[in-house]
């Protein structure tokens, strides 16, 4: 499956927030969005998975628009983690994470054994399985986002959309959430991650898509992406850069200064 966005535009609020945004997703790499807050790319993750109909430009999934898909069959293809982890559902961990499945079942039909499998491998997957019973009010913040990470997971959909998923976890399941969504990339899925940490942006995604004020400003590799110009001039930091353990380490060190 392709996923291809050309010229993309919308206005919120009648200001313009995206504006000519040409951009591939491609199975098989994880895909880092980045920028400054407000840049658009919390904007441009929900025009990608069709969840906001953009103002001008196209979108096609092999070549079909979201409108000739329809709405099931988007559903299955791409699985979308929203910004954001509260929920009023009065459900258990593992009921959320089912709702995941939705897509995939007939109305009334209570989950098959593929449902299960899917359910118990995205609970493992994110090491949300030891709290799978507990209703999800009860659990902390970072713990809500990796079973709502889980949920997205349990799509197993060709193209997987996150949005700042790492926000509220501790070092060690930042690391882990990374390492999970680039193995999922490898398995052959595409997947598309909104970043604010650009060291492990750079570490971790095989392309890095750069938005500020609603444009795409690069595309490419994540150090030629990062590079101390772009970094100063859209972010305004500079950066210390070296390797470890044979990857590339970048990490933002001070506010950028002209003089």
């Amino acid at each position: 499956m392709t996923v291809e966005a050309r010229a993309l535009a919308v206005s919120l609020g009648g200001k313009p927030v995206l504006q000519e945004v040409d951009l591939a997703l491609r199975p098989g790499e994880l895909l880092g969005l980045v920028g400054p807050n407000g840049a658009g790319k919390t904007t441009l993750l929900r025009l990608l998975a069709g969840l906001l109909p953009p103002a001008s430009g196209s979108l096609r999934y092999d070549g079909e628009s979201p409108r000739a898909l329809g709405r099931q069959a988007l559903a299955r293809r791409i699985a979308y983690l929203a910004q954001g982890g509260d929920t009023a559902w009065p459900l258990s961990a593992e009921a959320v994470v089912g709702l995941g499945r939705l897509p995939h079942r007939r109305p009334f039909a209570g989950p098959s054994r593929a449902d299960q499998a899917a359910i118990d491998h995205a609970l493992e997957a994110c090491d949300a399985a030891p709290f799978r019973d507990r209703p999800l009010g009860t659990l902390s913040g970072g713990e809500r986002r990796r079973v709502l990470l889980a949920r997205a997971l349990a799509v197993e959909a060709p193209y997987l959309l996150a949005d700042e998923p790492l926000a509220g976890l501790d070092p060690l399941h930042q690391i882990e959430v990374m390492e999970l969504l680039r193995r999922t990339a490898r398995r052959g899925a595409g997947v598309v991650v909104v970043l604010h940490d650009l060291t492990l942006a750079a570490r971790f995604c095989d392309r890095l898509a750069l938005i500020d004020r609603g444009r795409l400003v690069a595309e490419g590799a994540p150090a030629e992406v990062l590079d101390d110009e772009r970094l100063a001039a859209v972010f305004g930091v500079t950066a210390f850069r070296g390797r470890h353990d044979g990857e590339p380490l970048l990490l933002p060190w001070r506010a950028y200064s002209s003089g």
